[in-house]
């Protein structure tokens, strides 16, 4: 199960790669840009290996959009953006293929040249580029964008974050524009090609950028916004005239006519309806609802097909968030105690029919994961933090504690006792109380119902130490509303990780984000041993060293107990209505919705175009 609120709006991929940046053939001009080795595909390569070049067009694609919306522009840190904008309307300079560790190839930006220096990167605009009411993408509008997205108080500050190393945008001639950063930083010209999302000037025009929020977003992709229902659905039609269609970054993908978001406020209503037909594909990320839930006729006559896609995903972590800005949570050994009452091998086994594998890392099934005892490399990383860190970051790897065992639970949770006895806290009338006789009471907010059965359990082993959890689900809108600006006590949500971590991880993790509103740093880390190996990863590309920083930063974060580690999976489970076909080569690193969107075709008795959606019309 993951967390609903991975608020970049970007999915981290899976990469494994080795070396330092390289662009394909020339040393720092051309096509393509890729992290270490050459790039798979080359210039003017026809189409991706995992599309298919000649996929027929046609039908409407229903899917379920995630609880609501009630706003257009997805950069905006207030409210809740609808699904597709990013992706179906707006596109970035580069694309990154599927099948490679971390490749990147030009769209809107057709080539790219890193300066000998590694202080710069300029892009040259793809002349054809065109936004979809005919106007030409311009440096200008380039320009517009970073600056927008870096300066403009109401942006989601995720890009101010993962961009901030880049000091500006500078026009060099009217198809190339230069990015200047602070200080040498190898990962920026990747970060800026899949990150830079590009709009025109002229749709924003004269309003605050904050008054775009339900105006008509224009974009370069492959559809445009054909009506919506705020908060209800949302419909998207396919570009005729998409500027990109015959890009070997483009060919044979997003093949349906039209894509319609429906909206369901309740996870289970959401799956009777897949069942009702009321929409095509569901990603399921609930064990149980997938173990007892997918049944009945079009279950046994296959009608919707039910599925297990292997992957080769980074799966980083997922948990019970604490919130140190709390005076509860503040003391390293009450957070150990925390970890100590969760059982990871009962709600395996119970609640999830044996789906899941523990989180041991925060780089989960990668090299990155620290692993048995310390390097000598990573000791030398910590070594100026010896004082300020717990001893056991320099000796094995830690493991979360196991309940297999018999008894085992029990010695868990006695060891749980010891340590917040040791941080003032004595169970007195009924309750686990401080010196000044407050009982250890605290809040887990939920973001959907089907958590709540996870948190039920933990509650159970909690109260056995004299904690009362109190957990309850609440609105999607309030409950994002807490979590960007930290306004709760305890929450789940996760981490996914790429194989080449960069910048994202200082908004989660370095103390300068630790208080900013909208922030990944949810626990509200503030460490200097985590601040000193993000910045040294910040400006490597070794791929030993990156291993290694990666494994020390590791070591820390869960020797702090910053959350209580859940656990991850190794596929996708998928069910769709046999209506569809798809490549037989599928891509190495993958999202499920977005491998579909982009790859899949209907059937040739499903492309006939559907009525259009009972939808009022849009709206600026």
């Amino acid at each position: 199960m993951s967390s609903v609120l991975n608020v970049t709006l970007k999915i981290y991929l899976i990469f494994f790669v080795f070396g330092s940046l390289c662009i394909s053939k020339s040393a720092f001009s051309d096509y393509a840009m890729a992290y270490g080795y050459t790039p798979k595909y080359s210039k003017n390569f026809s189409h991706f290996d995992y599309v298919n070049p000649d996929a027929p067009k046609g039908g409407r694609l229903n899917l379920n959009g995630s609880r609501t919306f009630d706003r257009l522009n997805p950069f905006l840190l207030k409210g809740v953006a609808a699904d597709g904008v990013e992706g179906l309307i707006i596109e970035t300079l580069m694309e990154q293929s599927l099948d490679e560790p971390y490749t990147f190839y030009g769209l809107l930006a057709d080539d790219v040249t890193v300066a000998e220096d590694g202080l710069s990167v300029s892009y040259h605009i793809n002349p054809m580029a065109r936004f979809s009411d005919s106007t030409p993408v311009t440096v200008e509008d380039v320009k517009f964008s970073f600056d927008t997205l870096m300066q403009d108080k109401h942006v989601h500050p995720a890009y101010k974050i993962t961009l901030g190393d880049i000091s500006d945008a500078e026009i060099i001639d009217t198809r190339i524009i230069r990015f200047n950063f602070k200080e040498k930083n190898p990962k920026l010209p990747m970060l800026l090609s899949s990150y830079l999302s590009v709009f025109p000037k002229h749709w924003v025009g004269e309003l605050e950028f904050k008054d775009t929020a339900m105006k008509t977003p224009i974009g370069s992709g492959p559809y445009i916004l054909e009506s919506y229902d705020t908060g209800k659905q949302i419909k998207y039609k396919r570009n005729p005239d998409y500027w990109a269609a015959d890009l070997g970054v483009r060919k044979g993908m997003f093949n349906f006519d039209e894509v319609v978001y429906k909206y369901f406020r309740d996870n289970t209503i959401d799956l009777e309806a897949l069942k009702a037909g009321e929409y095509d594909f569901r990603h399921e990320y609930n064990s149980k609802m997938w173990a007892r839930d997918y049944t009945g006729r079009v279950f046994k006559t296959r009608e919707i097909v039910k599925d297990n896609i292997a992957h080769q995903n980074s799966q980083g972590v997922q948990g019970f968030i604490l919130n140190t800005r709390k005076l509860l949570f503040s003391d390293r050994r009450v957070r150990e105690a925390l970890v100590l009452a969760y059982d990871f091998e009962w709600a395996n086994r119970m609640l999830f029919y044996n789906q899941y594998q523990r989180n041991d890392s925060y780089f989960s099934n990668t090299e990155l994961a620290a692993k048995g005892p310390i390097s000598q490399r990573e000791r030398e990383l910590l070594a100026p933090f010896k004082e300020q860190l717990p001893a056991g970051v320099f000796q094995d790897a830690w493991m979360p504690p196991m309940t297999s065992k018999p008894s085992s639970l029990r010695d868990n949770l006695r060891q749980a006792i010891k340590l917040l006895k040791s941080a003032g806290w004595e169970f007195n009338n009924g309750a686990l109380r401080n010196q000044a006789g407050k009982a250890f009471t605290f809040d887990l907010f939920l973001s959907q119902k089907a958590f709540e059965r996870i948190a039920a359990s933990y509650a159970r082993n909690l109260k056995k130490l004299g904690i009362t959890m109190n957990y309850r689900t609440v609105d999607f809108t309030l409950y994002k509303r807490k979590v960007e600006t930290k306004d709760f006590d305890m929450i789940i949500s996760s981490y996914p990780q790429s194989q080449v971590p960069g910048n994202e991880l200082v908004g989660r993790w370095h103390s300068k984000t630790a208080d900013v509103d909208g922030s990944a740093n949810y626990p509200g880390i503030k460490n200097p041993a985590i601040d000193s190996l993000l910045e040294q990863l910040s400006n490597t590309t070794d791929r030993a060293e990156i291993i290694a920083i990666t494994r020390a930063m590791d070591r820390v974060l869960l020797s702090e107990f910053y959350l209580v580690p859940h656990w991850y999976i190794s596929t996708h489970r998928i069910a769709y209505w046999d209506k569809f076909e798809f490549p037989q080569t599928l891509p190495d690193y993958f999202s499920a919705e977005g491998w579909m969107m982009s790859t899949w075709w209907f059937k040739a008795e499903h492309r006939t175009k559907g009525t259009s959606a009972n939808m009022p019309s849009t709206q600026n």
